[in-house]
């Protein structure tokens, strides 16, 4: 029993402690005591096997010494050491081997039932479990430190994909996400040179020859050269217009919008923050000395973690 309550204990992995402490259960509740401080289950847990074990050799080996009193042998073997042989076997197999491989592959039908055995053990063996921890408590590790790191969520993703639990585009949406840290506004912008941009003073019959006119929804407008952005047309502004009105002469300056400005810099959580909470779309980026180096918007953040282009 104590080697299935150990592998059932060892096997529990962190999401499903937290779904069950999540549902409110004693199970989840139990599940994530002895999980933060699994020293004290454990203490308890190997302090029973130990004494089983012990007792049971000894009991054993007092019966035969009564047997084989007089020395016997077999083919030049004590009985004495084949007693010892053999209990050592069935030990391995039936006290260690098939109960830790029952616990390891059936966890979590059998977290229930253990975590209520193994609370019942901590109270029975509490002097015992209580020393145990005196002793192991300069062994134990940083609690500060994260339990799971990016790689292993990264690494569990991937077995996931593997295993068929996670489909392809999932698995490859989560590590995108993962990598978000260490993106910046830089590595996903669309720099300047190749950036679609319009003159303050170019007019609706301009802009509507453009073949890129009907591609994107919002145009940054600049003065004489790029490096001067000075605002942003919408296209449905500039369709409305010529709608409503039939004016082509209209330039751009006169629909123009105020347009945003961020760091080069910015990582990429912090821009995603920063275009919901300021309900933007594209900002215009510039580097440390201030000169415009791209454009950066929230098609740019989904591309990134999606992996697909996005066209607007």
């Amino acid at each position: 029993m104590c080697s299935i309550l150990e592998a059932v204990l060892l096997s529990v992995t962190p999401s499903y402690v937290e779904q069950k402490v999540q549902s409110g259960t004693t199970t989840g509740k139990l599940l994530n005591e002895y999980k933060d401080d699994i020293d004290k289950p454990l203490s308890a847990i190997l302090t029973l096997n130990t004494i089983a074990h012990t007792v049971g050799a000894i009991g054993v080996g007092a019966q035969a010494g009564k047997l084989f009193d007089n020395g016997a042998s077999f083919l030049g073997i004590s009985y004495e050491s084949i007693i010892a042989g053999v209990m050592t076997l069935a030990i391995l197999i039936l006290s260690e081997i098939i109960p830790k491989t029952i616990g390891a592959n059936n966890w979590k039908s059998l977290s229930p039932f253990s975590v209520r055995t193994i609370r019942a053990l901590i109270i029975i063996l509490a002097p015992l479990v209580w020393i145990s921890q005196i002793i192991t408590k300069s062994l134990k590790k940083d609690k500060s430190k994260p339990v799971l790191s990016r790689a292993d969520f990264s690494a569990m993703t991937q077995v996931g994909e593997s295993s068929g639990a996670l489909k392809k585009e999932e698995s490859e949406i989560i590590k995108n996400l993962l990598n978000f840290e260490k993106l910046t506004v830089r590595d996903i912008m669309t720099p300047r040179t190749v950036a679609f941009m319009v003159e303050e003073d170019t007019t609706i019959e301009k802009y509507l020859a453009y073949s890129q006119a009907s591609i994107f929804s919002r145009i940054p407008v600049f003065k004489k050269d790029k490096d001067n952005v000075t605002g942003l047309v919408l296209r449905n502004d500039i369709m409305a217009c010529y709608v409503e009105s039939g004016h082509t002469a209209t330039t751009m300056k006169e629909l123009m919008h105020e347009i945003n400005f961020v760091s080069d810099t910015l990582q990429l959580p912090k821009l995603f923050n920063k275009l919901t909470e300021e309900k933007q779309h594209l900002f215009v980026v510039s580097d440390e000395f201030g000169s415009i180096v791209g454009l950066v918007t929230l098609e740019d953040m989904f591309e990134t973690l999606l992996g697909k282009e996005i066209v607007d």
